[in-house]
């Protein structure tokens, strides 16, 4: 592997010389996945309910604590059925959200370097077993917390398959691998402002896709695609 640090000082690494890799991968991995889609919630519509005595503090706790759990009276009443009319309703005329199909690729790796690194941008190159000719490539942006000695799972889920060409070969079932993929750390953000980056790739070549990645505020996610 050969980094450039942005400050021009080179630093060549060699597939034999894992411990001068400042952030070698440990494993990695890639599977087929299943989104679930998120359960649309509808709202109460209409006017308020009356309340009425069945809804005082004391006829509640008494309710709570029978039993038999008796029904809630408020559900039986005329606004309490209308109510429940309404989001029947309202239900049928929501569109349902389905599962989305894809494909879950991950990376787990050391930092191996004195200082904290908080941006990863990493790859998974791909080549087709039966047609090396076949290769595709899948980028990620990952916002990390990662201190010296430390390893960290980085994944990422997009509907996007190993490569983009699909050949009879690819879609033939079979219990071998289809694919030869490895993962590739393309550049690396330290805390202290310092970049480590690999000489034969550009920022630039995939800035409308960090745009895009990122135009979202960040949420509990550590990784997105590009």
């Amino acid at each position: 592997m050969r980094f450039i640090r942005i400050s021009l000082l080179l630093l060549f690494l060699t597939p034999f010389c894992l411990a001068q890799d400042p952030l070698p991968v440990v494993k990695s991995a890639w599977e087929p996945a299943i989104q679930k889609a998120k359960k649309v919630e509808v709202g109460r519509t209409g006017p308020a309910r009356q309340l009425t005595v069945d809804d005082t503090l004391i006829n509640r706790t008494n309710r709570a604590a029978m039993t038999d759990h008796p029904q809630d009276p408020a559900e039986i009443s005329p606004d309490g059925r209308r109510a429940a009319i309404e989001k029947i309703e309202q239900e049928s005329n929501t569109a349902s959200p389905t599962d989305v199909h894809g494909f879950t690729y991950s990376a787990t790796v050391r930092n191996d370097s004195p200082k904290v690194v908080k941006v990863i941008y990493w790859e998974y190159r791909f080549s087709e077993i039966s047609n090396p000719a076949n290769v595709g490539r899948r980028q990620f942006l990952c916002s990390v917390n990662l201190k010296k000695g430390a390893e960290m799972d980085l994944s990422a889920f997009t509907t996007l398959g190993p490569t983009d060409t699909v050949t009879p070969a690819t879609l033939a079932p079979s219990t071998e691998p289809k694919f030869d993929g490895k993962v590739r750390v393309n550049r690396i953000e330290y805390g202290d402002d310092d970049v480590l980056q690999r000489g034969d790739w550009k920022l630039s070549d995939v800035k409308a896709a960090v745009d895009r990645a990122t135009s979202t505020p960040w949420g509990k996610e550590v990784c997105r695609p590009l």
